[in-house]
């Protein structure tokens, strides 16, 4: 097979992408998948094949239907309250009002903060003695809770921050297309005496289908993958009341060093990540694309 100039120059230009693409994508999954159907030492040797032996472990293994329970909810509460707060806000920010413009720089502020950083500051504000969260509930003669060591609490902990952090990118999205609603729009609906709320759900909604979809998608495979703020906040406790598949993925690999198993855990991850991008090509063609 022969190139030309051009086809030469271009694939010259590609290989850097190509190589990190191969290294860090496309190599790790094929050795995942290889690791998951063999056994392996501490080291993350190949000791000898597997078949589907890791597969029957994992399906009989009461604690990864916890932790694949537990993910589930999180990734409900975080993406249904993701996006409804972000909608509320980009509406609201969509008004012409004096001074909006300070209320969409703090409602998109979330955007810049690390998961590092939002979790550091939910873990001081949920601290059960020290944390400004209790102290409000004792100034209204509440009980203090133990937000990040009860198993009734911990999830709904994680998940506030992983929201507060999903806030701002949604809020842009979102507010991205509100703001490319024609205005000619806007006019019909005041010439037809279409209310406020007609408007909204009639008219508004379906112009930014789009917007809210991809924030959708994007929110729910983000919540799937989630493990810094898990790491920080509870370490997959109390209880594996958080122990998020990601985060039970790499306490097998790193911590009881059994790769094998953690790579079957991660071909099922990555199962449940495909299935959602199929529903979500199924589903594309129902939202209203301008």
């Amino acid at each position: 097979m022969s190139f030309n100039r051009n086809e030469k120059s271009g694939l010259l230009f590609s290989l850097p992408a190509l190589v990190i693409a191969f290294g860090f994508s496309i190599y790790p999954l094929i050795k995942t998948i290889i690791y998951a159907f063999s056994f392996t030492d501490e080291k993350g040797v190949i000791v000898e094949r597997a078949g589907i032996e890791n597969f029957y472990e994992l399906f009989t293994d009461p604690s990864f239907y916890y932790s694949l329970l537990a993910t589930l909810k999180f990734a409900v509460i975080t993406v249904f309250f993701s996006i409804v707060i972000s909608l509320f806000l980009a509406i609201l920010c969509n008004e012409k009002i004096k001074g909006i413009g300070f209320f969409r720089t703090i409602f998109s502020s979330s955007l810049g903060v690390s998961i590092s950083a939002a979790a550091s500051i939910v873990l001081f504000m949920f601290h059960p003695s020290l944390g400004v969260v209790n102290e409000i509930i004792k100034f209204f003669g509440g009980i203090p809770l133990n937000w990040l060591t009860d198993s009734k609490y911990a999830l709904i902990t994680v998940a506030i921050s992983t929201i507060w952090m999903n806030i701002g990118f949604g809020f842009l999205v979102i507010t991205a297309g509100l703001q490319n609603i024609s205005s000619d729009i806007d006019e019909s609906c005041a010439i037809d005496g279409a209310g406020y709320f007609d408007k909204l759900f009639k008219v508004t909604l379906p112009l930014i289908s789009p917007s809210i979809f991809y924030f959708t998608i994007t929110t729910t495979l983000k919540a799937f993958q989630s493990f810094g703020q898990v790491d920080i906040l509870t370490g997959g406790g109390p209880n594996n009341a958080t122990n998020f598949l990601v985060y039970s993925i790499y306490k097998t690999a790193f911590s009881s060093y059994r790769f094998d198993y953690a790579s079957a855990q991660g071909v099922i991850l990555l199962i449940i990540i495909i299935l959602i991008m199929l529903f979500k090509s199924k589903l594309e063609k129902k939202v209203h694309y301008q």
